[in-house]
């Protein structure tokens, strides 16, 4: 669905380039999970992908067509949310009015169902009334019901409370199918886990991970253990060690994202031999 082609971009302000030769690629029909240090892109490849930043080599393509066209086929079937963002002064309806004709598979029924949800059923309200939470609620709803086959959304549970994480990610799980694509870049892992399908690790230029949970869970095993012989990662819990070990084909765990995370940035190049020729 989208190919990120030996990507170099950097900000002029910085000597060192924050993507230099980077190459991605992304499938229709899953949820994402982008991954990183503070600072190491997630943001910036967001833009990157949908156009509104400019790399200084290389290609983004959205089915084959460079994304800095910025086509309106490619516009109607890509949606950002941004982690900070602005609503105008007006209702959800008149907003709803006014940018939903931009995209052919918009949904009201979906609207409504999403926003029910979430527990926003009153479109007379006006945006600029609302909370930071309520603001993130309603125009994630919108973005979810523009039905777009490429969705990213950066740092989407913050400022929701704890309902409303779990009301996202049932309405996450109820909005995806096979021609859907969902990027969800996250530092709150634990907000999100239960609803990725992949997962999606950058640092310093490069993936570190790209893997479905499945083939994580096949090739990875976590667990409390006294032992930590041999593990990839552990840490100390009240209840002992949390540890991530490899998988001998024999055990099944749960995936715990957050310790996988700090597993790949401690073992990098034993966690990519693992994975390699997957």
């Amino acid at each position: 669905m989208l190919k990120v082609k030996n990507l170099t971009y950097g900000y002029r302000k910085s000597a060192t380039k924050i993507f230099n030769n980077f190459s991605l690629e992304l499938e229709p029909g899953r949820v994402y999970g982008l991954l990183g240090r503070n600072g190491a892109g997630k943001s910036t490849l967001i833009y990157l992908m949908t156009g509104l930043l400019t790399p200084e080599s290389g290609d983004v393509e959205y089915e084959g067509v460079d994304v800095r066209e910025r086509r309106p086929s490619t516009l109607s079937n890509v949606f950002i949310v941004p982690e900070e963002f602005e609503l105008p002064a007006i209702s959800l309806k008149q907003y709803v009015a006014i940018n939903a004709p931009f995209y052919p598979n918009f949904s009201y029924d979906d609207l409504r169902s999403y926003l029910g949800v979430f527990e926003m059923n009153d479109e007379t309200v006006n945006l600029k009334s609302l909370s930071m939470g309520q603001k993130k609620k309603v125009f994630m709803s919108f973005a979810l019901a523009t039905n777009t086959r490429l969705l990213l959304m950066d740092e989407p549970t913050n400022g929701l409370d704890i309902p409303s994480k779990s009301q996202f990610r049932k309405i996450i799980a109820r909005c995806m199918n096979d021609d859907r694509t969902i990027v969800l870049s996250t530092h709150q892992v634990r907000d999100v886990d239960s609803i990725l399908d992949h997962v999606l690790i950058i640092d310093n230029s490069r993936t570190l991970l790209n893997a479905s949970i499945g083939e994580i869970g096949s090739r990875l095993a976590f667990e409390v253990s006294s032992n930590v012989d041999g593990a990839l990662y552990w840490q100390p819990t009240i209840n002992g060690n949390m540890v991530v070990f490899p998988n001998d084909g024999t055990k099944e765990t749960m995936v715990d994202i957050e310790m996988l995370f700090n597993a790949v940035l401690m073992a990098p190049e034993r966690i990519a031999a693992m994975f390699a020729g997957k």
